[in-house]
């Protein structure tokens, strides 16, 4: 087998990549080779709205990108995902958290970290880019509250899971490019808390933290209010 080489072309899909490994190993890169030519490459894989873009030579840095699974409050939307190949891969987990903001029981709405056991201590060296992604799509489908990321998410999908539904709906139109109608009341509620002042006495630059504090509160503005300022 031909042992890969700085200054090396990779041809991957109909995109041609000058091999730069750095620290990475040539096994660890072989395999990432592979698996993200299968990504690029599968009918089956685009059908189910998964893609990937590689963001430099060693393929260490990839962006993901999953559409809204169908019958979720995420349908219509388009995720990005940060992933990081390690040099030690495969046998570590790559890194991967969500980019697009996601209201979501086993993902963080603040940072994006997915909690996915296969990300962690169940993580095989027989598993690929490919199973991760198709893992993740799935756990949107089926949330697992009892084993949350995200405590407060995992809270109102328990206790009020139209609420949830509601406030993810929201989220993906706002954050994913969503294609659902607008819900008013939210977007009401979130002019009333910029109104109040909360924006600018609380260091809030965008909106997307007067709607976080909202969903965080149940869209209760009273209680979005109180805990701004206690």
């Amino acid at each position: 087998m031909h042992s890969l080489n700085n200054n090396d072309l990779l041809l991957i899909g109909d995109l041609v990549y000058e091999i730069d490994l750095g620290p990475m190993s040539n096994i660890a890169f072989t395999r990432i080779q592979r698996e993200c030519k299968e990504v690029v490459t599968n009918k089956e894989i685009a059908e189910t709205g998964i893609m990937i873009e590689i963001l430099n030579d060693s393929l260490s840095e990839i962006k993901g990108q999953i559409r809204g699974p169908p019958d979720t409050p995420y349908q219509g939307g388009s995720f990005d995902l940060e992933i990081k190949i390690p040099d030690t891969y495969p046998f570590t987990p790559p890194k991967i958290k969500f980019l697009t903001k996601i209201w979501h029981p086993n993902i963080s709405s603040q940072t994006g970290t997915i909690c996915l056991d296969i990300l962690k201590d169940q993580w095989a060296a027989s598993l690929t880019l490919r199973t991760v992604l198709l893992s993740i799509q799935a756990l949107m489908c089926s949330p697992e509250p009892k084993d949350p990321q995200d405590a407060v998410v995992a809270k109102q999908y328990m206790s009020n899971p139209a609420l949830f539904k509601e406030t993810a709906i929201y989220w993906t139109i706002k954050y994913a490019r969503g294609k659902a109608e607008e819900n008013p009341t939210y977007r009401e509620r979130v002019e009333k808390l910029r109104d109040m002042g909360v924006t600018e006495v609380c260091c809030l630059r965008f909106s997307d933290e007067a709607i976080s504090v909202l969903s965080c509160n149940n869209w209760d503005l009273a209680k979005a209010t109180d805990y701004i300022f206690s």
